[in-house]
C-alpha cells in the first residue's frame, strides 16, 4: 500500500510540474493527490507497521499490533494536527495577500515608480534589483515581482529590453525573500513550523542572500542588453488616491510588525497578520470614507464602485485574493503530510544522509549527525525543476535538527534561491512567465547561468560565514 501512495504522489508531483505542458492548473493534481493519499491511508492503516507522530516527531511503538478502531482514531489526530499546522501558514497568507490588495486598491505601489527618473540601463537594472531585494523581504517574493513587473511595463515599452530585467528581478526577489521570514513561502513554513527564528534567519542569511543578488546583477550590468539607454516618455497616469503614498507605508509596516508581535507575545504569526490586517483594513474604511476620490477608479470599477458593489476596500480587495494559490498550498502541504505520517520521509532521511557523503556540516547539537552541505545545496537544484514548497515540507518531515541550526538556515536558503536557476522553478519565475510570456529556453540560455553563480556564491559565502553565528 505504501507503494501505491508513493505512485500516487509522484503522479501528482508530476503533473504539478508539468503543468504548462498538460495545461492543467497545479491546484487540481494537488488536491486529488492529497484526498486519494489520505483515502488509501485511512483504508488501509491495518496493513501499515510504521506511524509517525510528528508532535513529538518519533516514531510510534508498538503501532502495528494497536487494535484498528485504535488507528483510524490516530488517523484522525494526525489529519487534524497536520490540517492545523496547514491552516496556520494558509490564514498568514491570506491576511498578507490581503493587505497587499489593500495597498493596491489606493494606487500605493505607484509611489515606487516615482523613485525612478534615469533612462541608463544599468541603473535602471540596479533600482529595480534592489527594490525586489528589499520589497520580496517585506511583502514575500511573488508579490513583489508582480508589482515590480507591472512598474517595468509602463517604463519600458520594448519587450525585448524588459525581459532581461524580468530576469534579473526574478533572482533578486528569490535572494531578498530567503532570508525573511515573511519573504517566500517556504521560509514563513520554516519559520511558522519553530524552525527557524527571525533574528537567526537574518545574521544567518542576509549576507548570503545579498550576494545572491548583487553578484549576478554586477555581472549582467556588464552584457550587451544593459548598455546605453531606456527610450521612454513620461506618461500621465491615472489619478492617485491621496492616500496612496500613505497606505503604502502603513501596509508595509503592519506586515513587517508581524514578527515583533511574535517576539513580543510567542503566539503564532497568523495571530499578529490578523491584527495587521485589521489595522490596515480600518484606516482603508475610514480613507475610502471620507477622501478617497471615486476618479482615482476607472471604467467598470468606478461603476461598481458608484452603485456601492464595492462599497468596501477590504471586500474589493479579498475579492482579488489568488484562491488557487492558497488551494494548491493546502493539497501539497497535506499529501506531503501523508507520506511523513507513514514515516516515508523519516525512513528516506535517513538513507539520505548514510547514502551522501558528509561534507563538513556539523550540527550543534551534541551527538547529531552531520547532514551533508551536498544534500542541501541538491534541494536546492531541486528546487529549481520541482516546486520548492514540497521540497521544504518534506525536508520537515525528513530531519529533526532544533530550531535555529544551521541546517534550516541552509534548506530556507537552498530552497528560496535554487528556484530561480530555472523560469519553473520559483512562483516569482512562474508570475514572471506568465505576465511577460517568457520563453523556458531563452531564460535557460540567458539568465539560468547568472541565477546559477548567485547560489553557488551565496551557498559557499553561507559556509564560510556560519561560524560566525
Amino acid at each position: 500500500m505504501e507503494s501505491v501512495i508513493i505512485i500516487i504522489f509522484v503522479m501528482g508531483y508530476l503533473a504539478i510540474t508539468l503543468e504548462h505542458n498538460i495545461k492543467l492548473d497545479k491546484l487540481i493534481p494537488a488536491l486529488i493527490m492529497m484526498a486519494v493519499c489520505w483515502a488509501l491511508v485511512a483504508l488501509g492503516v491495518d496493513n501499515f507497521t510504521n506511524w509517525f507522530d510528528s508532535s513529538q516527531h518519533s516514531l510510534v511503538e508498538g503501532f502495528g499490533t494497536m487494535l484498528h478502531e485504535d488507528k483510524l482514531h490516530l488517523v484522525e489526530e494526525t489529519l487534524l494536527h497536520h490540517l492545523g499546522k496547514t491552516a496556520e501558514i494558509l490564514v498568514f497568507l491570506l491576511g498578507a495577500m490581503t493587505i497587499v490588495e489593500i495597498i493596491d486598491y489606493f494606487d500605493g505601489f505607484s509611489t515606487i515608480k516615482s523613485f525612478i527618473k534615469t533612462k541608463k540601463k544599468t541603473k535602471i537594472l540596479w533600482i529595480f534589483s534592489i527594490l525586489a531585494f528589499i520589497l520580496s523581504a517585506i511583502i514575500d517574493n511573488l508579490t513583489a515581482t508582480i508589482v515590480l513587473i507591472s512598474i517595468l511595463q509602463k517604463i519600458v515599452k520594448n519587450r525585448e529590453e524588459r525581459i532581461w530585467f524580468a530576469g534579473l528581478i526574478i533572482i533578486a526577489a528569490n535572494a531578498g525573500g530567503a532570508w525573511s521570514p515573511i519573504g517566500d513561502v517556504t521560509t514563513t513554513m520554516l519559520w511558522i513550523g519553530k524552525k527557524v527564528t527571525t533574528l537567526k534567519l537574518i545574521e544567518y542569511l542576509l549576507i548570503p542572500s545579498l550576494l545572491c543578488m548583487v553578484v549576478p546583477a554586477f555581472i549582467a550590468s556588464f552584457l550587451p542588453a544593459f548598455k546605453g539607454e531606456i527610450d521612454f516618455e513620461e506618461e500621465n497616469d491615472k489619478p492617485k488616491s491621496p492616500h496612496s503614498g500613505r497606505m503604502l507605508y502603513l501596509g508595509l509596516g503592519a506586515i513587517v510588525f508581524v514578527p515583533i508581535f511574535k517576539t513580543i507575545t510567542h503566539l503564532p504569526p497568523y495571530v499578529g497578520m490578523m491584527l495587521s490586517l485589521a489595522v490596515v483594513a480600518t484606516f482603508a474604511e475610514i480613507y475610502s470614507n471620507s477622501k478617497f476620490s471615486i476618479s482615482s477608479i476607472e471604467g467598470e470599477e468606478a461603476e461598481e464602485h458608484a452603485m456601492g458593489a464595492h462599497h468596501s476596500p477590504v471586500h474589493a480587495s479579498l475579492s482579488k485574493i489568488e484562491m488557487p494559490s492558497i488551494l494548491f498550498f493546502l493539497g501539497i502541504l497535506m499529501a506531503v503530510a501523508a507520506l511523513e505520517s507513514l514515516g516515508i520521509l523519516f525512513n528516506f532521511a535517513s538513507t539520505l544522509q548514510e547514502t551522501v557523503p558528509m561534507m563538513g556540516t556539523e550540527m550543534h547539537a551534541a551527538g547529531t549527525a552531520g547532514v551533508s552541505d551536498l544534500v542541501v545545496m541538491l534541494l536546492g537544484v531541486g528546487s529549481a525543476v520541482i516546486d520548492n514548497v514540497p521540497l521544504v515540507a518534506a525536508s520537515l518531515g525528513m530531519f529533526s535538527e532544533p530550531i535555529d541550526n544551521e541546517l534550516w538556515h541552509f534548506i530556507a536558503f537552498s530552497a528560496g534561491t535554487g528556484g530561480s536557476m530555472l523560469i519553473i522553478g520559483s512562483a516569482a519565475g512562474v508570475v514572471a512567465m506568465g505576465m511577460e510570456k517568457i520563453d523556458f529556453f531563452w531564460y535557460l540560455k540567458k539568465i539560468s547561468w547568472l541565477a546559477l553563480i548567485g547560489f553557488v556564491v551565496g551557498s559557499a559565502t553561507f559556509m564560510i560565514t556560519r561560524t560566525l553565528f
